[in-house]
């Protein structure tokens, strides 16, 4: 079976998998995001079949899946040749118990006929040590477990066990149950177990949406994104993944394939100023405890990305037992960025926190601690804004001092002053003001090429990319300045082909980029409303949320020529872009009350 990404994700802040359209689970890391992927098929396993987890229906004519309405509970049907019919609702619990959030390594699975007589075949067949070989299984009268390294997997069902052990087809007379999880025994009958906790996950998510502030406009797709947002926080830590997978190709056949199971302090930045934009702030807050818990190196400078357990060495290494999404490998863990420089991670990281000094709703804001040690953060930016860095598209063969590094350095400096005008700090709001002044006449005059009538990507040089887009949204320029219009209209020309946009076009170490870049696409489409072409903007938003897949999920590229997804999935950025977007082109509520 060849993969795609219309798949699904189920998940709950501890561990996430993807389920395709058959119902079956093809990905999922064990114990956490950052595990072994026990579940590898979307990455084809070599030397074994399986790292599925699949409910298999005999004659198989098609199927339908949706998720169960603002919820991470996914609903499949699948139909075969004689009229019969099965329904699959797959979820991860998740709800407020103790004083705590019960959300258990567990995937919970309700297997129910709808009509006629169907057969079915259950197979759960995890991989251990990245699809390398088979975990060793035992069984009871209830149960089987997987002895995976560092963590053994019970499932508990009241399906036939030998049948499931022996993946032999059996007619499907009644509702069936399956809790996949830790190798602990449940203390209630298995169905009533499953039956309360879709009940309080359904429960939980639905209060989760309902405080979300949306747009009047395009609410569910606005919806969904907030809560695959959501599903990239690792709750333990605060840390948020990029994106779910490793080594989904940005274009086919291409050695463009990494591992983004980690947290890029850029990345989680963006998706907390998503989620702040919808009222979820409770993301920001656990974000920000996962950020100043990080360590610094003796220079006091931070990594562009980190661990989901606050690790700082990711080791980049290929893992051989899996060919590769369609084959197209290699198979990374880790992700050899982490030795990089990238400077504009300072202004993430005070973007990210500003906030916390201002909302009132928030029960711990900042004070002049927490701004004493975001004070270091931006010591940092002032010292390396016009130093060379990898810059956010992570070059690995080159640097340069990079504009869109420099501005974020500034905005750094920038809201450092602004907070310290909240806190009365005059002395403070003297230094970081006068930085940052002296920080935006730089960039002004090397990072605007008058020769070319626009922002350049890098110092002194002429070539536009993509970021240029941000320098409006970040407060840099006005978006009515001359020069910000004149680099939209520029990247619109150079950089744009079709609905998609390239990040930049000059070659880089693995070549010509062949994909377009989706977050790229959506900051285009602001900046194109920031500048007052707002109907044109709308045009191509609603063009591009019509590449999403079937379940409203995007991955990080799409093909200029079809549209297919490629890249990590479901990738953090694209779904920040849409949120922002959206947000950005929607009518106001009072259009409608």
């Amino acid at each position: 079976m060849s993969h795609t990404l219309d798949l699904g994700l189920v998940g709950n802040g501890s561990v996430a998998m993807l389920v395709d359209r058959h119902a079956r689970v093809s990905w999922g890391c064990i114990p956490a995001f950052d595990g072994d992927p026990a579940f590898c098929a979307l990455l084809e396993p070599r030397e074994h079949e399986g790292g599925d987890y699949a409910i298999e229906l005999e004659d198989f004519a098609g199927a339908e899946q949706e998720y169960v309405e603002n919820t991470a509970i996914l609903r499949t049907v699948l139909r075969d040749t004689h009229g019969a019919a099965v329904e699959v609702t797959d979820f991860c619990p998740r709800w407020r118990q103790h004083e705590r959030w019960y959300r258990p390594v567990m995937l919970l699975r309700r297997v129910r006929p709808l009509a006629g007589t169907p057969r079915i075949r259950i197979r759960v067949r995890p991989l251990a040590e990245w699809g390398a070989r088979r975990p060793e299984t035992t069984w009871g009268s209830n149960h089987l477990r997987y002895l995976l390294p560092g963590f053994t997997l019970r499932l508990t069902t009241d399906a036939p066990v030998r049948l499931v052990r022996e993946q032999t087809a059996f007619v499907l007379e009644r509702e069936l149950h399956l809790v996949l999880g830790p190798d602990e025994t449940l203390t209630v009958p298995v169905a009533d177990f499953v039956h309360q906790a879709e009940q309080r996950t359904r429960g939980y998510w639905r209060e989760w949406v309902r405080s979300l502030s949306i747009p009047l406009e395009w609410q569910e797709a606005v919806i969904r994104s907030a809560i695959t947002l959501k599903l990239c926080q690792y709750d333990e830590t605060g840390a948020i993944i990029a994106a779910v997978t490793t080594s989904i190709p940005e274009a086919p056949g291409t050695q463009r394939n990494w591992d983004y199971r980690y947290c890029w302090l850029r990345d989680a930045a963006f998706v907390v100023r998503a989620l702040n934009r919808l009222g979820a702030s409770r993301t920001m807050e656990l974000y920000l405890g996962y950020v100043f818990n990080l360590a610094t190196n003796e220079e006091g400078e931070l990594q562009p990305l980190y661990g989901i357990g606050l690790e700082d060495e990711l080791t980049e290494q290929e893992m051989p037992a899996l060919a590769g999404y369609r084959g197209m490998g290699p198979v990374r863990q880790g992700n050899l960025a982490w030795v990089q420089k990238q400077h504009d991670v300072y202004g993430s990281v005070v973007l990210a926190s500003t906030q916390l000094f201002f909302d009132h709703r928030l029960a711990n804001r900042g004070d002049q601690a927490t701004f004493e040690r975001l004070e270091q953060v931006g010591e940092r930016a002032w010292a390396l804004y016009d130093r060379p860095d990898a810059g956010l598209w992570e070059f690995r063969g080159r640097t340069g001092v990079h504009t869109y590094t420099a501005a974020m350095c500034w905005a750094a400096c920038d809201r450092l002053a602004r907070i310290a005008v909240h806190l009365s700090l005059p002395e403070r709001v003297r230094t970081w003001r006068e930085r940052a002044d002296a920080m935006h006449a730089r960039i002004l005059a090397e990072g605007f090429s008058e020769a070319a009538g626009h922002f350049v990507a890098t110092f002194g040089g002429d070539q536009l990319d993509a970021s240029l887009l941000l320098l409006g949204d970040i407060g840099f320029v006005e978006p009515t300045d001359r020069k910000f219009i004149a680099t939209v209209e520029a990247i619109g020309r150079d950089l744009r082909r079709g609905d998609g946009m390239f990040r930049y076009v000059a070659p880089d170490d693995f070549g010509v980029p062949e994909t377009s870049f989706t977050i790229c696409t959506f900051w285009y489409i602001e900046a194109l409303a920031a500048i007052g072409r707002k109907e044109e903007a709308r045009a191509l938003f609603e063009r591009i949320l019509s590449r999403r897949n079937h379940l409203g999920l995007l991955s990080e590229d799409l093909a200029f020529e079809d549209g297919e997804a490629w890249g990590n999935f479901p990738q953090a950025y694209s779904h920040v872009g849409l949120i922002m977007a959206a947000s950005m082109l929607s009518r106001p509520w009072r259009d409608a009350i």
